[in-house]
């Protein structure tokens, strides 16, 4: 285990934790709540040895992304915006336009948000994985369910 030789205080590597897998139903869950429980698992804060400048967190598994819910108008006030990097290319869809065309994306922006910016934020979100269909190709992984 490393240790500062000054304070000889524990800090954790990324070759010091090991990896869980957690599967998250979002059936008739709300948005908001199921994403902070997902962005805590990814970042490693269910952990004892956090450490805010490793990766220590676990893979997540998010099924039924298509039965999410929102709260009050949230469907059809709230908006996500895209730029096509073109002139004029400011893409416009209301939250329930996205979960017809693309349901994992409501879970992907939301986790995201929670994330930290910059390389280690990008490395912890490459271990969300989110389907629509209770089904997944991550079984052989034995993922434990997260309570959300």
């Amino acid at each position: 285990m490393p240790y500062n030789k000054h304070k000889k205080t524990w800090l954790a590597n990324p070759t010091t934790f090991e990896r869980g897998w957690w599967v998250v139903d979002l059936e008739g869950k709300t948005l908001g709540r199921a994403a902070t429980q997902i962005a805590r698992v990814l970042v490693g804060k269910h952990r004892p040895t956090y450490t805010p400048h490793a990766d220590a967190g676990d893979f997540v598994v998010v099924i039924n992304a298509d039965k999410v819910h929102l709260t009050g108008k949230k469907w059809e006030i709230k908006s996500y915006h895209d730029h096509t990097l073109f002139p004029g290319g400011l893409v416009t869809r209301s939250a329930a336009t996205l979960r017809d065309d693309k349901p994992e994306e409501l879970i992907k922006r939301a986790v995201w948000g929670m994330l930290p910016k910059g390389p280690l934020g990008r490395r912890l979100y490459k271990k969300l994985k989110v389907y629509t269909s209770k089904t997944h190709p991550h079984a052989a992984q034995n993922p434990k369910p997260l309570a959300v």
